[in-house]
């Protein structure tokens, strides 16, 4: 048996990408997701550990650290997505205070409680990687706010964990298909539109963050650290 890889949210998407990634490479894979009736199911299809952990939850996040017990080699905070809509009658301000404390909670306290709670359980040489989001850089209102205080609080994080030789990354995903982040929310033309925005001129996938999750948890990546590692197709470029 390989390393230990701690994927939150791999019951879809991204996550689940991940999990399956590191489970080809002989990796004990765990998996996390808020409810067991999706855990089981998707962790058996994997091949993978499968915990019931909601993230955002101190208690329950304990308790997965608590869990695991054993030294971890990687950890993937891939939990998040966009903030949940209030109930219809809610006053303007009240549902305006619910969307960022639901992006907040979602995108950031998640990865932030997780990775404070499995710390001690990191081997050296191990990696952390959290996925953040091209609505970082523009446009992207609460969730682009909360994915923004995620990458600073990466660099935080890689400058305490680096002299214990663990490297701290955040993958910046663009467009990615393949996932329920936009829910029945993208359209035609909305696809269209995105893509068109990209240099390669497709979607991202799933894979290719998964890809990028791997290489930056081998090897060739071990100077890397700190960094937000832009993966979007050319959609947003720097220098």
């Amino acid at each position: 048996m390989g390393r230990t890889v701690l994927v939150t949210g791999g019951t879809s998407g991204i996550g689940r990408a991940v999990a399956a990634r590191f489970a080809a490479d002989g990796a004990d894979v765990v998996i996390t997701g808020r409810h067991p009736d999706t855990v089981e199911p998707a962790a058996k299809e994997l091949g993978v550990r499968g915990l019931a952990c909601d993230a955002a939850r101190p208690d329950q996040v304990a308790a997965l650290a608590e869990e695991l017990g054993g030294p971890l080699g990687v950890l993937v905070n891939a939990a998040g997505g966009l903030p949940a809509g209030p109930a219809a009658g809610t006053p303007p301000l009240e549902a305006l205070a619910q969307e960022w404390l639901s992006s907040v909670s979602a995108n950031v306290l998640t990865a932030v409680l997780t990775t404070t709670a499995v710390s001690d359980l990191l081997v050296p040489g191990g990696t952390v990687v959290s996925i953040g989001s091209i609505g970082a850089e523009r446009g992207g209102g609460s969730y682009g706010a909360a994915k923004a205080a995620l990458a600073a609080w990466n660099a935080t994080l890689a400058a305490a964990l680096g002299p214990r030789d663990v490297t701290c990354n955040v993958i910046s995903s663009g467009y990615v298909t393949g996932t329920n982040f936009f829910g029945d929310g993208m359209t035609e033309e909305r696809h269209r539109r995105l893509v068109e925005e990209t240099l390669l001129k497709r979607p991202g996938t799933p894979g290719d963050i998964a890809e990028t999750v791997f290489f930056l948890a081998s090897p060739g990546a071990r100077h890397i650290t700190g960094q937000t590692i832009h993966v979007n197709g050319g959609a947003f470029t720097t220098r």
